[in-house]
């Protein structure tokens, strides 16, 4: 299935304020159903400078790529990551399947 991207701030703030929201140890996830599948990331200056906050986008849209398959509605959705030690691919796919499996999505 193919995802499009959230760009427009008023998106993201859509979802930042009428959003549900689910946690995991390494990731929050905002969703709210769509007509369309999106997904949006935000990385916050916390986690350290602009080439490894790139890396963590890198690695949330991949892991996002492998999960997707497995929702059956159409969400709008907003990945923000925690802030760790380590940022692993693997760990953050491990938890978007746990979300999903979840919050029934």
């Amino acid at each position: 299935m193919k995802y499009y991207r959230l760009k427009k701030q008023a998106d993201f703030q859509k979802l930042f304020q009428k959003g549900k929201r689910a946690h995991s140890p390494s990731v929050t996830l905002l969703y709210r159903p769509s007509d369309k599948m999106t997904m949006g990331i935000s990385v916050g200056k916390r986690h350290g400078k602009s080439v490894k906050r790139n890396r963590i986008k890198r690695l949330l849209r991949e892991a996002f790529r492998f999960t997707q398959d497995q929702m059956q509605g159409k969400y709008a959705i907003v990945l923000i990551p925690k802030v760790c030690e380590t940022y692993a691919f693997e760990r953050y796919k491990r938890h978007l399947q746990w979300i999903i499996e979840k919050e029934k999505l």
